[in-house]
């Protein structure tokens, strides 16, 4: 019987040790490469996805790309959780070019952009467990993500990741600790990777219990987000600023689905003068898997009705459901009315108790709730493999500018269905001239026509968008 990747790993396991990495600085070349074609090694086998990435190369860093995780040179305990725990069989596209960018000498830098649900995780992840040398009892990397629950998601992701290796990990945010390495506050921290929030990570860099001077790369998830100003921009600003006084050695990795222009260029002022981007057309962004609908909607009630009648009949038959409103009035709002019709769903929201956020989320992601209603807390990086149906009960629009919309949110909402390109789809519930105008924007921007539902109260019309999207 032939031997699987994850049998190969599990009996040369005893043969190896974890490598530690060093890290050195180049002088800067840069060169774009367009890999929409592009081979692997000396084979003729092609990349599995069809998006037009450009890379843009800093330094002397040689452009290679990874067809399996083998070829990383990663660790056996390492590969072992790869295939045993993650259930991975090969790297996807976006891991395939990014990999060896992160784990191959001078390790620079990164700018990377990519699909949601294209394994950007598991890409500063692997970098993370990869770099980390385990015999040293201190923190070596750093991840610092916007909202409590991405936080716990990467940790999570990385215990999986991690299993074998032995790599300690500590998962700092508001409120209790998820501690793998020491037993009180206030004693220093010694776990070799640290994923938190940017409030409370400040926190433990001004209590100096967060040991600066052994990190060798920072990751900032969501990025756009923890450098807009908007978003948190000065504490990613403060943390550099620590780090940079600590360690001249840490590289740095920005990840998220979406960068504007302003956000792009901090980034790279942020990035040191050397370093490598990695970035997605924008009218490439719109996730094909995913099929987008509007739903024009006389007033409040029919939307709400919409839900009942239309969405959710099929919708808890086919997957989870994630409605996003605008605001926690219109969660509370949408939440007592579903309720009211015999509808159990659940709803987060950002004044939720913080031990409230986290048992709903459990729930909604051990299987225990079909139907979630959330604010934008969860449109960035939550990943529910099970969710195939996203509403759009009020369109994202930008903070103080209620006419122009938010189309890295609204990428980032629709990008929770249709993870790792399973099918999905997307339903945005219009009501009034305002919210077409809106629509017609976030058409413009990504370049594409949304079908039209034809009429919100005729039930055929959702079958067959249903059916459309491969959900029926």
């Amino acid at each position: 019987m032939a031997e699987t990747a994850a049998d190969s790993v599990i009996s040369k396991e005893k043969d190896y040790a974890p490598a530690s990495t060093s890290s050195t600085s180049e002088e800067k070349v840069v060169s774009e490469i367009d890999i929409q074609n592009l081979t692997i090694d000396d084979s003729n086998k092609l990349l599995d996805e069809d998006s037009n990435i450009k890379i843009i190369t800093s330094g002397d860093t040689p452009y290679r790309s990874a067809f399996t995780f083998e070829e990383l040179n990663l660790s056996p305990q390492l590969l072992k959780g790869l295939y045993v725990e993650m259930n991975y069989q090969k790297p996807s596209k976006i891991q395939a070019i990014s990999l060896p960018l992160i784990l191959d000498p001078p390790y620079l830098d990164l700018i990377a952009q990519a699909h949601n649900g294209s394994g950007k995780t598991a890409c500063f992840t692997l970098g993370m467990l990869s770099r980390v040398d385990p015999k040293l009892k201190a923190p070596q990397a750093l991840c610092c993500c916007p909202t409590r629950e991405l936080a716990i998601q990467n940790s999570e992701v990385l215990r999986k990741m991690g299993k074998y290796t032995g790599i300690t990990f500590e998962c700092a945010i508001g409120g209790d600790f998820t501690n793998k390495s020491r037993n009180k506050k206030g004693s220093p921290i010694t776990a070799q990777v640290v994923i938190g929030t940017p409030g409370t990570i400040m926190r433990l860099m001004s209590e100096k219990t967060l040991g600066l001077s052994y990190l060798m790369m920072l990751v900032f998830d969501e990025a756009d987000h923890m450098l807009a100003k908007e978003g948190f921009k000065d504490k990613s600003s403060y943390m550099m600023e620590h780090i940079g006084r600590a360690t001249s050695h840490c590289q740095v990795l920005l990840f998220s689905a979406t960068f504007n222009e302003s956000v792009k260029k901090f980034a790279a002022k942020i990035a040191k003068g050397n370093h490598n981007e990695l970035f997605v057309k924008k009218e490439e962004l719109s996730l094909e898997s995913v099929i987008q609908y509007k739903v024009d909607c006389p007033d409040e009630l029919a939307k709400v009705m919409v839900i009942k009648d239309q969405i959710l009949e099929f919708g808890e038959r086919i997957g989870q459901t994630i409605i996003f409103v605008q605001t926690r009035n219109s969660a509370i709002m949408l939440h007592k009315s579903l309720v009211d019709l015999g509808y159990d769903v659940t709803t987060i929201q950002g004044a939720l108790k913080q031990e409230d956020r986290d048992k709903i989320v459990k729930e909604f992601k051990d299987g225990l709730t079909q139907v979630l209603i959330s604010t934008d807390l969860l449109a960035r990086g939550f990943d529910q493999q099970q969710v195939n149906l996203i509403i759009n009960y009020n369109l994202p629009v930008k903070y103080g500018h209620s006419t122009e919309p938010d189309c890295e949110v609204y990428l980032h909402r629709i990008g929770r269905a249709g993870r790792f390109g399973r099918k999905g789809a997307v339903f945005n519930l219009l009501c009034g001239d305002m919210d077409e105008m809106i629509m017609s924007k976030i058409e413009t921007h990504f370049d594409m026509k949304i079908a039209k539902v034809p009429d919100w109260r005729n039930e055929e019309g959702f079958k067959a968008a249903m059916r459309s999207a491969g959900l029926l």
